[in-house]
């Protein structure tokens, strides 16, 4: 593989870091959009939203819409839109620090699952990768033995789905276009979105006194106070996944996947400043070690 000119890799860098950049200050409204609608009615509207936009996509070159293998592309969108479903969870429920150290545990299990199911060969500098991602994980999340919560892994199998999704789109999507994912991941949110609120109103699970319940709230009309929150996500979701498919166009992929982890400064950064969310030094270092662990994966995928 031929390595991009230094300045194409610079510019990818800059791609990518305005990408997490814009990624990290939107999910931090996922909390306060829980208190309006839930998590169904959101990916729904979301959706919704986003598909006219990934639309436009093959006007600006950015490749096809239809995918080569539906069911190789129907399989990755599950799976990533499964996680998704896991993640949005996660925000709506803890702090950004917490949600996006468990989405980005997601290297460390394909790491796992190259070794452990393919039989990959794995190199000392991969297998020091998953301890130190994992004791970030532990950090991070700072589980209490004593008073064990089952919430502390829902951004984990967020991870998880997303580790798989990872490997789909590279073992079963290859020469499909990036506008195809795009477009099947949307596609499937909403219909994930569609489902669960399909079902929720046929087997309701609301109570009183259950506003918090992202999970389960059903559909919420008028939407007036959802609404800009929604457009928000919309839109800066397809700008921001706009900006990490031109990284990966302009860049080497295991260099440029580094730079995802700035995610993990700017999502963090914003909450505090923006609603006084605080973050301890102890998952300050956990933030690290599951950066590091990713950076060090990435750079010995070389």
């Amino acid at each position: 593989m031929s390595i991009a000119p230094p300045d194409r890799q610079l510019h990818a860098a800059a791609f990518m870091i305005c990408a997490m950049a814009v990624i990290g200050v939107i999910d931090n409204f996922i909390a306060p959009l829980s208190r309006h609608i839930g998590l169904w009615q959101f990916h729904l509207m979301r959706a919704a939203i986003a598909w006219p936009l990934v639309a436009v996509l093959p006007l600006l070159g950015l490749g096809g819409l239809m995918p080569v293998r539906f069911w190789a592309v129907a399989l990755r969108s599950l799976l990533v839109g499964i996680s998704m479903l896991f993640y949005f969870s996660a925000l709506a429920m803890m702090p950004i620090a917490q949600a996006l150290a468990g989405l980005f545990t997601s290297p460390i299990f394909i790491l796992l699952i190259s070794a452990g199911v393919m039989g990959q060969r794995v190199s000392i500098w991969r297998i020091s990768a998953v301890a130190f991602g994992f004791i970030g994980i532990i950090l991070v999340l700072q589980p209490n033995p004593s008073d064990f919560d089952m919430t502390a892994l829902i951004p984990v199998c967020a991870g998880f789905f997303y580790a798989l999704g990872a490997i789909a789109t590279r073992r079963l999507c290859v020469g499909e276009s990036t506008v195809a994912l795009l477009a099947g991941m949307w596609v499937t949110l909403g219909f994930l979105g569609a489902v669960g609120t399909l079902t929720l109103m046929i087997f309701p699970m609301w109570q009183p006194g259950d506003e918090v319940r992202f999970f389960t709230r059903p559909w919420v009309w008028p939407m007036s106070d959802a609404l800009p929150l929604i457009l928000l996500q919309a839109i800066g979701s397809v700008c921001g996944v706009f900006m990490i498919i031109k990284a990966y166009q302009l860049g080497e992929p295991s260099y440029v996947s580094v730079f995802e982890y700035s995610v993990m400064i700017f999502g963090p950064l914003f909450a505090w400043l923006a609603f006084a969310q605080p973050i301890g030094g102890w998952q300050v270092l956990g933030i690290i070690f599951i950066a590091s662990a990713g950076i060090i994966i990435a750079l010995r995928s070389r």
